[in-house]
């Protein structure tokens, strides 16, 4: 589907800082943002759309407001809804106030609403689905050219992703799309309404990627699918991902392997025996529950049992006893009683998770969920919803109590948490996830992102851990990932990387291919 919408807002007249000439004569490059809502699916989308439009010529904004805004959106909670038209609403004025300058909006939400968008922001210029994003750039230079706005949606994928140019965010670890789009029909997701049915790569295909990705650097990656453990069915290998974490154990340098998200109905034994015999994937999981109620699992479509998924979780700590568990959990699903809720609660109680995300239940028009009977009352929601926070909040507490005197290695991130300024600690992640903040002894060397270092846990809280070890207890192991942040922040201001000269030892001053991992909040509400 592919339509042109005329758009009194587009325009020709470029910006100050969009196709001005320079003291040279020479054009200024056009400055790009991309915004992302949503999950890691779209995070790995926004890396595509900023590789693009950097092939393309743009470059990225930096404090000055940028020549084109992307959005790459999410259509899963009814906020997002408000979320996008907000943003677009706070726009309107910065358009028009500075000619030339281009909004355009992706993702799953534009993949739904399509043709709405223009009508309630008509001074969107593109607006492009889940299916095409290799559009972007056209459809930016088309919307100019013709001063109208451009809609392109596609019912199927016309190229996989990760065949695109890709901008990442960060140079130690990130993201590694294994499949797109999604065959199961849980009736409260839209997705597989957007993103279609599963797309597996080819197993050479992922592992190239991943050696490229370490060759560059990086140090760990994390597989990423709408349902990894499912990733095979296209080619007919039910044990397909399990042996691609034991492929990904052969990869010299790649010291940390995760993925997300698998679905317990799938989740086999052959996948807990490649995470427990596999070194460098990672004492971590992420298995959705979304309800503990069997009743409620049932009208969610949701092929698995409170008791199946219990027993996932027993059989995967008899083989990996330090594996922290994380999860997702809807709250306030129609139909659902307060028997049904507190079921929820004793799974939760019973899981022991060391972070759930946990959500009130939306109602998204296109789902069968939204049609049920029983749609519950705001104000119950709420109530079961602070219930079940409060319960998770003291799981998560206890479990990180349990933390309390073990070495850990944590690899540095170039995040520091919102108190580090006062608190002069730098924040990493463990090897099973958590979140670590720590301080460096004085006359100790400083890390940087990427690096890995060992230190004892001598705080605990319910969505953090905190180390401030004696110069002692404090070790520090420089690594290629680190290596590969100097070689980007000296790329990035012209210097040259520190211990090199002129344009870097061994790597031809080029900088590295970087990858993107956001860090992910202890719980989302």
């Amino acid at each position: 589907m592919s339509l042109t919408i005329p758009s009194p807002a587009s325009g020709t007249v470029p910006s100050a800082a969009s196709g001005a000439l320079q003291a040279t004569g020479a054009p200024q490059p056009r400055t790009y943002q991309v915004r992302t809502f949503g999950c890691q699916m779209n995070v790995h989308d926004s890396e595509r759309m900023a590789g693009m439009l950097e092939a393309a010529g743009y470059v990225p904004a930096q404090s000055e407001q940028a020549d084109v805004v992307v959005f790459n959106t999410c259509a899963v909670r009814e906020n997002a809804d408000n979320k996008l038209y907000g943003n677009l609403g706070m726009l309107a004025p910065v358009k028009a106030a500075n000619p030339g300058m281009q909004i355009a909006v992706g993702g799953c939400l534009a993949q739904k609403d399509r043709e709405a968008i223009l009508k309630k922001a008509p001074w969107v210029d593109a607006v492009f689905g889940t299916h095409n994003v290799g559009a972007l750039p056209a459809l930016l230079d088309r919307a100019r050219h013709n001063n109208e706005a451009q809609l392109e949606i596609l019912e199927s994928l016309d190229v996989f992703p990760s065949t695109l140019p890709t901008k990442r965010d960060s140079v130690y670890s990130g993201w590694v799309s294994i499949s797109v789009g999604c065959n199961n029909t849980c009736t409260f997701c839209i997705v597989p309404a957007l993103r279609g049915k599963e797309k597996d790569r080819r197993p050479g295909d992922i592992l190239a990627e991943i050696q490229a990705l370490v060759d560059d650097g990086a140090i760990e990656v994390t597989l990423l699918g709408q349902n990894v453990n499912s990733y095979g069915v296209e080619f007919g290998d039910r044990q397909a991902f399990s042996k691609l974490l034991r492929a990904c154990g052969e990869i010299q340098g790649l010291e940390r392997v995760r993925f997300t998200s698998p679905h317990p109905a799938a989740f086999t034994d052959d996948v807990i025996d490649a995470m427990a015999e596999t070194p460098n994937v990672m004492p971590q999981l992420h298995m959705p529950l979304q309800s503990g109620s069997d009743k409620v699992l049932k009208d969610m479509k949701r092929s698995y049992r409170s008791a199946k998924f219990l027993g996932i979780l027993d059989k995967v700590r008899d083989r990996i006893p330090h594996a922290a568990i994380s999860t997702d959990i809807i709250v306030g699903f129609p139909g659902e009683t307060e028997e049904d809720f507190q079921a929820t609660l004793d799974v939760v109680e019973k899981s022991r998770f060391a972070t759930a995300f946990t959500f009130q239940y939306s109602k998204r028009p296109g789902t069968p969920a939204a049609d049920l009977p029983e749609q519950l009352p705001k104000a119950v929601v709420q109530e079961r919803f602070e219930r079940l926070t409060a319960l998770q909040d003291r799981v998560a507490a206890e479990e990180n109590a349990k933390q309390l005197g073990r070495r850990v290695e944590v690899m540095v991130t170039a995040q520091s948490g919102r108190k580090s300024e006062e608190t002069h600690r730098l924040s990493g992640r463990s090897r099973d996830q958590r979140l670590v903040h720590f301080s460096v002894p004085e006359g100790a060397e400083s890390p940087r992102p990427g690096d890995l270092v060992t230190v004892t846990i001598t705080e605990a809280a319910a969505f953090h851990l905190v180390a401030d070890p004696a110069l002692q207890d404090y070790s520090l192991r420089r690594s290629r990932a680190g290596d590969a942040w100097d070689r980007s922040q000296a790329d990035s201001c012209g210097a040259p990387a520190p211990g090199t000269a002129g344009s870097g030892a061994g790597g031809g001053g080029r900088t590295g291919v970087s990858l993107g991992m956001p860090a992910l909040p202890a719980r989302s509400r």
